[in-house]
């Protein structure tokens, strides 16, 4: 049990994982205390232990299924024939390549099974990639790592700015460019060395030589997609923008 939970348990609440206090229901208490004891009463083929869990009610939102789920809409749309994904979720890329040949690339080196992935181990500042190589770029919270030396790569803090022209450069014309990251209302910040928090017009400019196809954005403090003007404006704090930019 998670160490918040241990203290709200005693009065009937539990954390749940969108972080909201959800009122735990006494009758579902109960019963559970009474099938509880008659499992481990039972014998049968299992030991039974304890471990409580409550989370009927509404399913947790959150800024990752978000992300991919606006990226997929795009993916779908666009049907690329050849597509680069550079530092997104594992979990959506292996998802993405039940349908599609995808080219990974990472600064850290790793090994796949899957036969329609190919694997580049290179830093996104400087691609060894030739221009125009690809239908689409996805990048899913990368954006702001770049250059803050988290994941092994030296410190640059131009790093995310040569990384996202790095990508422009590698989608042919025509293409298509899926990205997200963390934005705020107030001063853009850096978290060093876990990310920086952009404001839009940073993000916006980012993609001066692009066309906008889709903008949307999420908000943690609701749990939801949400305008600009919810984004939040508290300090430290971010939410998540994601971006589809057409290559001209």
């Amino acid at each position: 049990m998670h160490p918040v939970n241990k203290i709200l348990h005693p009065v009937g609440l539990r954390l749940t994982r969108a972080l909201e206090a959800v009122k735990i229901p006494r009758e579902f208490e109960r019963r559970f205390s009474q099938q509880l004891h008659a499992l481990k009463s039972g014998g049968g083929r299992f030991r039974v232990f304890k471990e409580f869990r409550y989370d009927a009610g509404t399913h947790p939102a959150s800024y990752m299924d978000y992300e991919c789920e606006f990226a997929a809409r795009h993916l779908a749309a666009c049907s690329p024939a050849a597509v680069l994904d550079i530092g997104s979720y594992r979990l959506f890329v292996i998802g993405m390549l039940s349908g599609y040949k995808v080219t990974t690339l990472d600064v850290r080196p790793r090994q796949s099974a899957l036969a329609n992935e190919t694997i580049v181990t290179s830093d996104a500042k400087k691609l060894e990639i030739p221009s125009g190589a690809f239908d689409m770029v996805v990048s899913l919270c990368t954006l702001e790592h770049f250059g803050l030396g988290r994941y092994g790569d030296d410190i640059d803090m131009e790093g995310d700015r040569k990384a996202f022209e790095e990508m422009i450069r590698v989608i042919r014309p025509g293409g298509t460019l899926v990205f997200s990251t963390t934005i705020t209302r107030a001063a853009p910040q850096i978290a060093f060395n876990s990310h920086r928090i952009y404001d839009h017009a940073m993000i916006r400019s980012f993609c001066d030589k692009l066309q906008c196809v889709d903008e949307d954005f999420f908000s943690n403090e609701l749990g939801t997609g949400c305008d600009l003007e919810r984004v939040t404006d508290a300090p430290a704090a971010w939410d998540v923008y994601c971006g589809c930019w057409r290559k001209p």
